[in-house]
């Protein structure tokens, strides 16, 4: 007689049977990209940034066709019109190099946090204002209001830059949605280039239609940040601020977008909230910028990156510290296009396609090119 063997139980694993450990959960799973800290060691360059902002201010005061010490400039700012002080020194760093110097740093302040938000959004890293044709629409609806339309002055002419703005982001967005895989980093990059082709092409058309407004065009396109006023600082600056709260407030909701649609709405986030608050702050950004000085690439490509590099993906620190550290690219840019050409100068979007053309194409070299 057989002895009968009993089955164990249920859901009880036999004696003999291999034991196998629960599977662990990958920690970048549990752990949002907003909680990435920045190493230790690189805290000191973080916290360096405002130290050499106002040291590039500080030169960009000081160096022109006129140089001027240290010393000069700093009592022209603080003790204007003191016994001994030289009215012409003043005059130069008060009314001229100041609003300089002052229309470079909130002109990269907000193409910084506009790259940073923008590559945020689409998880591209590729995205940038001028690469994914924000730039482009912005300088063409400018263009449409001072040449066909003759409406020159600035608090006009942003409001046609804005609507420029938001329809090429718009034209780009179904360009590189189209097809399988959806909007992929590529495809977005194509699009771009495509829709700031086009978009050039017809800028340069309206332009050579009207002597007056080419004349206009070619020193404006070219990206110059010479020739503003006090004025026009405060024109622009409403805006500005406006756009940059917008883009601050979206850093919580871009950390959990960095995880994916799916986790997004299971952390109970509206998605479209969140596009259209991103989207209008890039459009705010944008669109101020490129009325004020004209286009200028690379500055929102190439920042984030560097500042992902030192504080990690957060973009609790990623914003803030892009608006910190794009014035200084776009400061030394400046300052370097005053001293290669002496007594002449290069315009500061020259220097910045100069720089940021080499990143671009060792960004698009990389194999592991997919999404942020």
């Amino acid at each position: 007689m057989r002895p009968q063997r009993t089955s164990p139980a249920r859901g009880v694993p036999p004696p003999d049977a291999p034991t196998t450990a629960p599977p662990t959960v990958p920690s970048a799973v549990t752990a949002p990209a907003g909680t990435a800290k920045p190493r230790p060691g690189r805290r000191p360059a973080l916290l360096a940034a405002p130290a050499v902002l106002v040291a590039l201010c500080l030169l960009s005061l000081a160096v022109g066709s006129r140089a001027i010490p240290l010393d000069q400039v700093t009592g022209a700012l603080l003790h204007p019109g003191s016994p001994g002080a030289d009215g012409e020194v003043e005059a130069i760093v008060r009314q001229t190099r100041l609003t300089r110097t002052l229309v470079a740093v909130l002109t990269g302040a907000a193409l910084g946090l506009a790259g940073a938000v923008m590559q945020g959004l689409t998880r591209n890293p590729l995205a940038d204002p001028g690469l994914l044709g924000v730039s482009a629409g912005a300088s063409f609806g400018v263009v449409v209001a001072t040449g066909p339309l003759g409406l020159t002055a600035l608090p006009v002419s942003l409001w046609f830059a804005f609507g420029g703005a938001a329809l090429a982001a718009l034209v780009v967005h179904v360009l590189g949605s189209r097809g399988s895989g959806g909007a992929s980093p590529v495809k977005l990059a194509l699009a771009g280039v495509a829709t700031t082709s086009l978009l050039d092409s017809l800028t340069s058309g309206i332009a050579l239609t009207d002597p007056e407004a080419l004349d206009r065009y070619r020193y404006w396109s070219a990206g110059s940040l010479t020739g503003h006023d006090g004025g026009e600082l405060l024109t622009v600056l409403p805006f500005l601020a406006a756009g940059a709260l917008l883009a601050l407030g979206t850093a919580p909701a871009l950390d959990s977008l960095a995880l994916g649609d799916d986790v997004a709405l299971g952390l109970g986030r509206r998605l479209g909230l969140i596009r259209v608050r991103a989207a209008l702050a890039i459009t705010l950004l944008t669109g101020a910028s490129v009325a004020l000085t004209g286009p200028i690439v690379f500055v929102g490509l190439v920042v984030p990156h560097l500042v992902r590099a030192v504080v990690g993906p957060g973009h609790r620190l990623l914003l803030p510290a892009s608006a910190l550290l794009a014035p200084c690219l776009v400061l030394a840019a400046d300052i370097a296009g005053r001293v290669v050409a002496r007594p002449q100068e290069i315009d500061v979007s020259l220097i910045c396609a100069f720089l940021g053309a080499p990143f671009f194409i060792a960004l698009v070299r990389r194999r592991r090119l997919a999404e942020l």
